[in-house]
């Protein structure tokens, strides 16, 4: 028996880094899974490498988790495939240049909104009815240490990750109100070792040794994540073993906000 097993989950933004991680983990542990991205082929080729191991694990959609219309159809298709939604994973997220606000711009606030707070809202919105039905269910929204702890340059990724943490709150006292039985949780992780550091890297000169040593300086474990560490949280808020709790921001950050 696996902690998922039967469950269904959607996870977004899942072509690659914590997303595929998240899917893996899920489908070993018993679930089925609907990996969205808005680079469909690579979500293809993730459900393909998935399925090899795990045969009708895993279902692809091509999403662009901005657009509501894509969120209605993208859904009704992951239900219908695998049978039902009883998890959702809001993880797609984008960052941007550091930009300081005087040089800042609208368009890059609106991408960073779009894509890191928008989404989230439409994917609890529009998976909800079917999380009820399905209950007891999870959302799990994946925010950032960037959401709890702000940073020069980064106003508008700090803001809206903030602002995922905060909703996650409003979504987890709505449900419980109405004792629906699915519960809303936020992750907060710190730098994963991922290719969202791909330009950490770059500017270390392409030394990727060097680059995770300079990042993980404020880290009292003195190291950067692993893609594991944020989907074995996700794993536990995905399961039942979590059925109490609701509400609530988990930190993946090697103690770097208990300083």
């Amino acid at each position: 028996m696996g902690r998922v097993d039967g469950k269904k989950a959607l996870i977004t933004g899942a072509a690659g880094g914590l997303g595929e991680a998240m899917a893996w983990m899920l489908v070993r542990e018993g679930a089925k899974v609907a990996v969205t991205d808005i680079d469909g082929p690579r979500a293809q080729a993730l459900a393909a490498a998935i399925n090899a191991d795990h045969p009708g694990a895993a279902f692809a959609f091509a999403h662009d988790v901005a657009d509501e219309a894509q969120w209605v159809s993208v859904i009704e298709a992951a239900v219908a495939a695998m049978g039902g939604l009883s998890i959702l994973v809001n993880n797609a997220g984008v960052g941007g240049p550091l930009t300081f606000v005087e040089a800042d711009t609208v368009e890059n606030w609106q991408r960073q909104y779009d894509i890191n707070l928008k989404s989230v809202m439409l994917g609890c919105k529009h998976a909800m009815p079917h999380l009820r039905d399905a209950a007891p269910a999870s959302i799990i929204n994946i925010s950032s240490i960037a959401g709890l702890a702000a940073a020069p340059g980064m106003g508008p990724y700090n803001a809206t990750k903030a602002a995922v943490w905060m909703y996650t709150k409003t979504i987890a006292l709505e449900a419980a109100k109405q004792d629906w039985n699915v519960r809303c949780n936020s992750v907060h992780p710190v730098f994963i070792k991922t290719p969202i550091l791909d330009p950490f890297v770059a500017m270390a000169g392409g030394d990727e040794a060097k680059a995770h040593e300079r990042l993980s300086r404020g880290i009292p474990l003195k190291r950067i994540g692993e893609p594991d560490d944020v989907a074995y949280c996700v794993l536990y808020l995905a399961s039942d073993e979590s059925k109490f709790v609701t509400g609530t921001e988990f930190r993946i950050d090697g103690g770097m906000t208990a300083q």
